[in-house]
């Protein structure tokens, strides 16, 4: 009996998806990684397809759909051999902040575009000098007059040329407190002050935008505050859970993707006379590495199950996190052995998926944080 219960009507969306994914994004997956970005219209065709933010309530034109859906969509990106549309960021973990934590007025103005795909979301936390550590965060904000005045830069932020909305952790500098200090407010693109840097040019994700973003004198409402000033850190870790969730299932799904691309691979390819899935050492690779999917993937389906259940499973999650991730660059590794001379082109899927799954291990909290996150959840 499976763990997660998917119904007919999951079933149908899956179905849905796949024709839409067939339809819309395959045919253009290679032009998007020669371009190093996705048009926006793809985002406005997957929200008017009703495939953005599928657990947001109907009170904001969503569908409050549970987080199965949200694992479907996660699982048949992976499968469409692009990585520059990747709807979990907005959907499953941008666009929480606002549910969670805006006021009823911020969740009326922004929550239909994000799912509609008027609004493309990003959030930015990592700076020049600040990375997994929060507290060295050193973006201002500043209280004046009827604004808040914003001071900063931020740099890897994934969405960052594409975004209409971004969500930006600042610290009142008044307060030296690194963790009470940390607020998070929402800055639409446009804004005075706000100015997207570089798109920059990453080992893989090539149709993935990101960018650095630059805060001068940026102005913004007041009421462009999330939850309460100060509380920014909890709720970044109250959120974070999911975060490192998703990226744990992407990552499992990415290991998934490779494996039956090596499967059906070495099926079609002989080598003195017979296929390669008959050598010994080939047979005993693949069993390996699905052992470690399998055994991946029945880990991370459990904490699905425990995160609906509105468990607290952050050490679990950071677990998954890090190992998941790892075994992806793993498997990515071991598929390649298996390629012989065409694991060295372009041509080859697994090359692509070689520099793609490297930076899993480092986004959403580096693994070595997560290491350092769970030990101190179990009581080290």
């Amino acid at each position: 009996m499976a763990l997660l219960n998917f119904t007919s009507e999951h079933n149908d969306y899956r179905k849905r998806l796949n024709l839409f994914l067939e339809k819309e994004v395959i045919p253009h997956s290679e032009k998007w990684e020669k371009d190093h970005i996705v048009p926006k219209d793809i985002w406005r065709k997957m929200g008017k397809a009703g495939f953005l933010c599928p657990t947001v309530s109907k009170n904001y034109g969503g569908m409050g759909y549970d987080f199965l859906y949200s694992v479907i969509v996660a699982e048949e990106l992976a499968r469409s051999n692009q990585c520059g549309l990747i709807p979990s960021l907005h959907s499953d973990i941008v666009v929480p902040y606002i549910v969670s934590y805006g006021s009823e007025e911020i969740k009326k103005k922004y929550l239909p575009g994000c799912i509609s795909g008027d609004i493309i979301t990003a959030v930015a936390m990592t700076e020049p000098g600040a990375g997994s550590d929060l507290s060295s965060i050193s973006t201002t904000a500043v209280e004046e007059d009827d604004c808040i005045v914003i001071n900063g830069t931020k740099t890897f932020i994934s969405n960052g040329i594409n975004c209409d909305l971004v969500i930006v952790a600042a610290r009142d500098p008044e307060i030296n407190d690194p963790y009470n200090s940390l607020s998070l407010y929402i800055v639409e693109n446009g804004t005075s002050g706000f100015e997207k840097g570089r798109h920059l040019e990453k080992m893989g994700l090539h149709s993935q935008d990101t960018s650095e973003l630059f805060f001068s004198k940026c102005k913004i409402p007041k009421e462009n505050i999330l939850g309460t000033k100060g509380m920014g850190f909890i709720m970044l870790m109250e959120k974070l859970q999911q975060e490192r969730l998703i990226t744990a299932l992407l990552a499992v799904f990415a290991c998934q993707q490779m494996i039956d691309w090596t499967i059906d691979y070495c099926k079609k390819t002989k080598k003195s006379g017979k296929p390669l899935s008959k050598f010994q050492a080939a047979q005993f690779s693949i069993i390996e590495m699905l052992t470690e999917i399998k055994m991946a993937k029945a880990f991370v389906d459990q904490l699905v199950y425990d995160h609906m259940q509105k468990k607290q499973i952050v050490a679990e999650t950071s677990m998954a996190k890090y190992k998941t991730t790892d075994l992806a660059k793993q498997i990515a590794s071991q598929c390649l052995d298996l390629m012989g001379d065409f694991g060295i082109v372009e041509k080859c899927v697994i090359v692509r998926a070689f520099r793609d799954v490297r930076i899993m291990s480092i986004f959403a909290g580096t693994n070595e944080i997560m290491k350092q996150i769970a030990a101190k959840f179990i009581g080290l």
